[in-house]
Parts: structure tokens; sequence; C-alpha cells
């Protein structure tokens, strides 16, 4: 009966189609309630002369106004360096960036407020690109450094080198339900959070900081959110603190929605970077040595972005073995809203590096670029050890690649799509496999754990409290599920809580994939405290009913509802009954679980030459993808026609949410790699802030043909046997880019084609405008040539 394994519904999977799933701007007002907004940077640099609130004071309907003064000296906050001001003291550094906070009974008065607001100021430069950021040598933090073998000598042997520079732009996160949150007044100072956040601990500790309060006054809650992808992990903060802000000086419920445009104008997304690479290789094609310098813009604050830049340079070798790498990271600061968390967590950023090397190894030999991969691709007992010194047991990249060729078609795919780009005039067709090797675990290693608090209650139901947030992803299903399993009941006897601070403390962000092992593991650590009381309860009722035998609990079993010693299995008690004869024997039916990832060890200080060194994963998800795509000559239009997914999630806890998971984060990393482009104005405008000039991937986008399969492969280290999936499938996506960029192979003559990420129908259409240039160039003086 394990509930484990099962294709279940997704816990609010009818509340969602009914409309009865709850949001924060779900909340009915309350009495005495403040709508809340703010004031907000006009330009992206200046330093204030003077601000005027004297005639928005007056509007009808304004009740408050705040600005960095009334914090009292307490403005700075951050995930992990507290060097970002939650309101403008005296030099704005991205447009968007609050000043004065609104609070009013109306959303009328908001608007007229923000009009009434005089602001003078002096224009500073703006510095918003990598490029500029460079030349000014604006950083956030060192440059950081992964180092293995001696590059420089392998470079003095290589038969080949290629360098270049990859740039891929960012992303907007794009959750349906903006940035919210609700803040309710409690006795003695106290205020009580509903926050649509990934991460309820730090709304809680920023606000307890910025308000000069002990957590303990402060409670966060968070019910699910409406989309989350990293962009709720740190900058949900924001507008809880704002809100709080207000609740804390009025002492009245505060409201705060952001509109989407405000949302995306505001929020920082997923980081831009631009890599400079030399590969050496053999004339097999296989790497001798990669000397990778990465630069990521971080914006205006640190916010997350060394974070991001680690899981980037650990992802830069993906899924090949490099014998010899030198892998530096650098974070440029420019005056854009601070870049942050987003699905994949710069590991995309740093496999799409590679990705592009592999395309242009296989241009530059004039090859198959599927033959590069295999040749490249890490091995099972031979190397197998990353630049960072890490061991990858258990590696499927060989199987994953052998089965999805087979399944695939690819051979016979690729030479169709070879025989039509030489026939047809007016399109192009591109074919790619791509892989990913994704790491699971935070690279810090203090976020690994997790607790979780299991009530069972009189009558047999049971509640489960976990630090993990809903988002869409299905943690509370698998979360039910695992629960479900230790006593093997039903899964409607399980409700999984709203996550709170009251009941789970100094819980880690729901991100890097790992929220259904840190918190799911907790739980059934839990689940096992308790079902030790219970089996020896059981052992004892079962033998005063059968005298013969002696009481023993390694004997009981829990199985299809009920308990029973397996030596006398006619003698059973239903669950509901244990639990009530427990209660009634003052047996504690309540335990909190706790867990902390294993054997994880990393330092950027570890190696020699003080680099990185370490075991910062627990394990990897593994996966690989082959697309197919047609690209219109004349419009840049591209379609998707067939993708094939196979990968290693393990065993997973519920496979329908897992093919979910796989489609939707594939869908996800193709929208990144094609179609969401963010364009700024001159002065740093986000011009793209809206569904109407921002593109994410609709049903017409989606394949044609869409497989998605995964190998049978137990994950011997992990709970339940299954690998972690939110994140590792987007990466998949650039299978899309390299087959876009393979296709360019039939027109970029002799030169290896480049491609910015992602390849938009105007990206498409100025590289093929800037081919037929070439080519037409190369004509005419190969005529001229002739004549001469």
């Amino acid at each position: 009966m394990s509930a484990v394994g099962k294709d279940l519904p997704h816990d609010s999977a009818r509340g969602h189609v009914s409309g009865e799933s709850i949001y924060i701007d779900d909340f009915p007002p309350v009495h005495g309630e403040l709508l809340v907004d703010f004031y907000f940077a006009p330009v992206s640099h200046a330093s204030i002369k003077s601000l005027d609130l004297t005639e928005a004071q007056k509007i009808e309907g304004v009740v408050a106004l705040y600005t960095y003064e009334d914090l009292g000296g307490r403005n700075l906050f951050g995930p992990v360096f507290k060097d970002e001001c939650l309101l403008v003291e005296e030099e704005i550094e991205y447009m968007g960036q609050p000043i004065v906070v609104i609070a009013a009974e109306n959303r009328q008065a908001i608007e007229k407020a923000k009009k009434a607001i005089k602001i003078d100021y002096q224009s500073l430069e703006a510095v918003l690109t990598i490029d500029r950021a460079k030349e000014k040598k604006m950083f956030l933090g060192p440059t950081r450094r992964i180092k293995r073998g001696d590059v420089e000598a392998a470079f003095q042997k290589a038969e080949h080198i290629i360098e270049g520079t990859f740039e891929c732009l960012g992303q907007e996160q794009f959750y349906l339900e903006s940035q919210a949150a609700m803040v309710f007044p409690g006795e003695n100072g106290q205020l009580v959070v509903h926050s649509s956040t990934q991460h309820p601990t730090e709304v809680q500790d920023t606000i307890a900081h910025l308000l000069g309060l002990s957590m303990n006054q402060v409670v966060c809650i968070c019910k699910r959110l409406g989309g989350g992808f990293g962009g709720k992990e740190s900058q949900a903060t924001h507008p809880a603190a704002l809100a709080a802000l207000v609740t804390h000086k009025t002492r009245r419920p505060a409201r705060i929605i952001f509109t989407k445009d405000q949302d995306m104008q505001v929020t920082g997304k997923r980081h831009p970077f631009k890599n400079d690479y030399k590969v050496a290789f053999g004339k097999d094609g296989v790497i001798t040595a990669l000397k990778a310098d990465l630069f990521s813009d971080g914006g205006a604050k640190f916010d997350l972005s060394t974070a991001v830049m680690a899981r980037a340079m650990c992802h830069v070798d993906n899924a090949y073995y490099l014998d010899n790498a030198d892998i530096t990271g650098t974070i440029c600061k420019t005056h854009l809203p601070p870049n942050t968390a987003f699905r994949g967590f710069g590991g995309p950023q740093g496999i799409a590096t590679i990705e592009n090397i592999m395309e242009e190894i296989a241009a530059f030999l004039k090859v198959d670029p599927l033959e590069i991969r295999k040749k490249n691709l890490y091995g099972t007992g031979t190397r197998n050890i990353t630049p960072y010194g890490e061991i990858i047991f258990d590696n499927s990249l060989p199987i994953i690649f052998e089965q999805l060729e087979e399944s695939s078609q690819y051979s016979k795919r690729k030479q169709a799509v070879d025989q039509f780009n030489q026939k047809s005039e007016s399109r192009l067709k591109g074919i790619a496999i791509s892989a990913v090797k994704f790491g699971i675990s935070f690279n810090t290693k203090f976020l690994n754990q997790g607790n979780a608090l299991v009530n069972i209650y009189h009558d047999g139901s049971i509640q489960v409290s976990t630090g993990a947030i809903e988002m869409g992803q299905g943690v509370n299903t698998n979360i039910k599920q695992l629960v479900a399993s230790q006593f093997d009941i039903d899964t409607d006897r399980v409700i999984v809580m709203p996550t709170s601070t009251e009941k789970n403390n100094n819980t880690s962000a729901t991100s890097a994939s790992n929220a259904t092992d840190l918190n799911g593991s907790a739980a059934v650590n839990a689940c096992v405290k308790i079902k030790e009381s219970l089996r020896a309860l059981a052992a004892r009722h079962i033998a005063s009913k059968e005298p013969e035998i002696l009481p023993s609990p390694e004997s009981i079993v829990f199985e299809n509802g009920y308990i029973f010693d397996r030596r006398r299995p006619n003698t059973r008690l239903s669950f509901p009954e244990l639990v009530k004869l427990a209660y009634l024997n003052r047996i504690s039916l309540g335990e909190r679980g706790f867990y902390a990832t294993p054997e994880l060890d990393f330092s950027w200080e570890a190696g020699p030459d003080q680099t990185a060194a370490g075991h910062p994963f627990l394990y990897y998800s593994m996966g690989a993808a082959a697309a197919e795509v047609t690209i219109d000559r004349f419009t840049g239009e591209l379609s998707v026609d067939r993708v094939d997914i196979l990968m290693d999630v393990g065993r997973p806890i519920n496979p329908g949410i897992a093919r979910g998971q796989i489609t939707g984060a594939f869908i996800q990393g193709m929208g990144w790699a094609t179609t969401e482009c963010l364009r700024y104005g001159e002065d740093g405008t986000l011009l793209s802030h809206s569904p109407t000039t921002y593109k994410i991937p609709n049903v017409q986008d989606t394949p044609a043909v869409f497989n998605v399969n995964w190998i049978d492969r137990e994950n011997k280290i992990n709970l339940a046997g299954t690998k972690a999936v939110g994140e590792p499938p987007l990466c998949l996506g650039l299978s899309v880019w390299c087959a876009v960029k393979y296709a360019f192979r039939k027109v970029s003559g002799r030169s290896i084609p480049q491609l910015i990420l992602p390849a938009s129908n105007e990206e498409i259409v100025m590289r093929l405008a800037y081919y037929d240039q070439q080519a037409k160039e190369e004509s005419r003086n190969h005529a001229f040539a002739s004549e001469n």
C-alpha cells in the first residue's frame, strides 16, 4: 500500500482548477487595513539633493509616508551581506529602488501621492553593462577560482585551440502571483506576516533586524506561492519589510501587492553572463584544457550573486571531464536592480558555456557534435573527478546518451536534417543533443538542513509542518506520500500545513531543488521516532492478547493501515485504534524531526593555489535532451519540431509530479534560450516589463512531438531512492539553442557560427543577415581575385 511511487494528484490541483486555492491577495479586507506601495527611483544612478513630501502628506486618504529616517539607523539588509538599503538614503543606485513608503486607505490616494512627491537629484553616470563595469573595475567581491592540472602546459602542447566570448542574457522569473505580503499587528509589538516567499525565516529575520525586534516577535507564514522560480527567495523580503514597517508604526494591518509591471521593473532577474573561454583539444575532439573566465551582472548590490557565481563555476564542466581547468568567476556591479536567484541558480549559465564550446569544437573539426560530447563525457571508473575534486559516483551519463541516441533516432534524423539543409533555400533545420549534470545541495554547507513537526491526533489523522514552501512543484504532495508510507496508511489521513516560522525555526530557503530531500527526510525522521513508541506499545498490547509470545517491537509490522506482529498476523489493530491506545496510555504522538545532509565539505581556499575544492553536492541529477528545430530564413521564426528527454531522477516519489517538473522546467529553459528577451533603454529603463513586451513560451511554442522518460535507477544515498528534479531539466532547454547553432553551420561558411543566448527571432535574423553579407563579400573577393 506504500504511497511512494504512486501517481497521486497534486494536493492543490482541485483548488487551482476551482479557484478555491487561497493566495495573499485573496484575503478579504479587514478592519483598519492599509494599502502599501512605494515611490521608487526614477533614474538609475543619482545623488538626491532634496525630497519634499509636503503636498503628498496633505492628500486625503494618505495615512503615512516613511523614509529611511523612520528606520532609526537600521536600513541595511541582505541575504549574505547587509549592503542593501531598504529605502534610499542619499544615493540612488538603480531605477526602481524604493525611496518613500506610502500607506493609504485606498489605491487612488496612493497614486496621487506618488505624483505629489517632489524629488531633486543630480544625475550620475549609470553603468548598465558587464563590459562597462569591467572597464571601470566595478566589481562585487573578489574573483574566485577553481583550478586543476597545468593549463598553460596543455595549451602549449595543444593540437587545436579555440577562444572566444559567450554571452547569455538574463531572464524574468515571471511568476503568476506577483510579490505580495499582508502584515497583522499582534500583542506586545509582535507582527504576524503572511508573505509570498520561498524563505520565511529570511523574511522573519530581515523584518526583525530592520524594525529593531527580536526574531521571536515576528511570525512569518506562507501557505503557497503562485510561482517563485527563485525570484521570491531573497527579494520577497523587500515588500514584506515595507508592509511590516507600516504595521509596526501604525499598529494597523497592511497589505502590499505588486502589479506585474511594477514587479518586473523593480526586482532582480536571472544573472546575465559574458564568459571568455579558451579551449585546447586534439584532432579527436577530446578537450585537454579549458580556461574560462566568467563575468556576471550582479546589479547594484550583492543579493545572492556570490552563490549564483559559485554554482556557475561548479557547472562549467557540466557532463564533461576536464583534465586541466582554470575557471574564474567575477561579479560585475551595475546600476540595475540586484539580480537574484532563478531556477538553476547559475548552473544554466555555466552549462551553456561548455555546451556552446562542444558545438564549436564540432564545427571546427567538421564532425557531429554528439560524437564530441560522447568522447568528453565523464567516465564511470576513470575520468570521473570534477575540477573541484568531487568524485562522481554512480555516473549514468553514458547510459543516458546511449539510450537517448537510439530512442530519439538521432542518426537517422540528423541525416535528414543535413539533406534538408542542402535543398531548402527558405528554411534551415538543426538538431542537437545536450546534457546536464546538476549538483544537488546548497554550495553553502550550513544551509543543508531541515526540520519537521509531525502531529498525530487521537483519531488517527496527521498534520505535518515543515520549512518547505509549496510553489506548484508538489513538495507538499511528496511529503504527504512519504509520511503516509511510513505508517502505510492512506494519504487522505495526512495534511501538510502552511509553512510557519512558529512551527519550523531556522529553515533554509525552498530552492536548490532539495526541498523534498531536506524537509521530507526531516519528516521521515519524526515519523521514525513516533513509530518506535507505537511499535513498543503494539508489541505489549498484542502480547497481552497472545500470552504465548513475548513482546517484540522488532516483529511489529505496519501494513495496509493495520499493525500486527508478524508472528501472529491475525491479531491486528487499525492505525486509528493504535493511535487512540497510545493517547490513552500517555504516549507522545508528536515529534520533531531534523535532517542535515551528510558528507558535504567544500571550501574556496581548500585546494592548492588557494582554489576551490571539496565535496559540495550529495549527488548529481543527470539527463540529456535531443531537440530538432526549423528556422524561417526570412523572418527568423523558430519552431521546435521534436524534443526527446531522458533523465536519471532515481525512483520518483510521485511519477506524475516528476514528469510535470521535467516538462515545465524544460519549457522554462527553452524560453530562456529562445524567446525571453529583457530589453533596456539607454538610461536603464526596462522596456519589456509586461506580457505584451516580454515573450514567455506559450502552447504554440511547445515541441510538436515531446517525449519525456527516465531510466530505472535507484539513488541509494537519498530518501526513497529518489533524485531532485526541480532545476536540472531546465538546463536541457539548451538543446534547442544548440540545434539553432548547428543549423547555422550551413550558412556560416568556413567560420564557427556565433550566437547569443537567447536565440530570439531578432537574434536569428541578424545573424543570418551577417552570414549572408559575409558570403556576398567572400564571393565578390573571389570574383575580384579571379579577374586579376
